[in-house]
């Protein structure tokens, strides 16, 4: 009996042992090793959620997510430039570049690469590199008027006024409403003297949408000849927009020294005392 019962337990040892084998085996695990196809389909999926976060202001997070895709997938020169519009947005302008030439060499017949490139040099006011990379990227695509339209606003802050006009006139002739052109229309005409010819671009932008920029333009321009007129017009505006009571803010907008000085005195009259006040409370407001 002893011996029996010795037998069986040496029989369950063993079989214990083997099980706990196979048990051990059971859990060995498994590890997935994604194909470069499928690591390109996701590349192209996180840079296009970097891309969403920009749009949302996020940009600490569309940057870490654009390096990301890149660093998965490097041959995309949408990656690349979705990593530069980030790293524009970041203020990181030097690597922006960097990211802009990297897609240039992957394919240097994307327009949008050069319009990019023209942003950054502008915002670090490199005014020829950005009139150069503009005029490369508007021969990739010759119809954008966006792009036209800027290379009009550099010339018109290099005050080549009347290259300015020819451009912006382009731009309108493929968007006939594009308000801003014909708005720019009017700046550079004011600073070539041509008070008439501003007045007529500036009522027709107002035509196409009542913004405070023509409204405060024309207003500019009428204060001699209608102040009555031009009070009404400063006043709409001045609700419409705060910002444009300041000085420097609409030198952002390209207006020149003729038609600044010109609104400097419209706003010191005392019929808009009121208005300029409240103006310039509701700039320190949103600050």
């Amino acid at each position: 009996m002893k011996r029996f019962f010795k037998k069986i337990i040496c029989i369950s040892l063993i079989s214990c042992y083997f099980f706990q084998i196979k048990k051990v085996q059971a859990i060995v695990p498994y590890y997935y090793f994604p194909t470069i196809k499928n690591l390109q389909k996701q590349s192209l999926s996180i840079g296009k959620n970097s891309y969403q976060l920009l749009y949302f202001g996020q940009y600490e997070d569309s940057l870490n997510l654009a390096k990301l895709a890149v660093k998965i997938n490097s041959k995309n020169e949408k990656l690349w430039l979705i990593l530069a519009e980030a790293q524009i947005a970041n203020e990181q302008y030097k690597n922006a570049l960097n990211s802009l030439n990297e897609a240039e060499k992957i394919n240097s017949n994307i327009s949008e690469i050069y319009f990019a490139k023209s942003n950054i040099y502008l915002k670090i006011s490199q005014l020829t590199k950005a009139k150069i990379a503009l005029e490369k990227g508007i021969k990739i695509e010759p119809n954008n008027h966006k792009a036209i339209f800027q290379l009009g606003n550099i010339l018109l802050m290099e005050k080549n006024y009347l290259e300015a006009i020819k451009l912006f006139d382009k731009s309108i002739k493929i968007k006939p409403d594009f308000w801003q052109a014909i708005n720019n229309q009017g700046l550079a005409y004011f600073e070539k003297n041509n008070i008439n010819q501003s007045i007529k671009f500036f009522e027709s932008a107002i035509s196409i949408q009542e913004n405070a920029e023509p409204l405060l333009a024309l207003a500019s321009c009428l204060r001699v000849n209608d102040t009555k007129l031009a009070i009404e017009l400063a006043k709409k505006a001045l609700t419409k927009d705060p910002k444009y009571v300041n000085y420097d803010y609409r030198k952002e907008q390209l207006w020149g020294e003729k038609l600044q000085a010109s609104t400097e005195i419209l706003l010191q009259n005392k019929q808009l005392k009121k208005d300029v006040i409240l103006a310039k409370s509701k700039i320190i407001e949103s600050t």
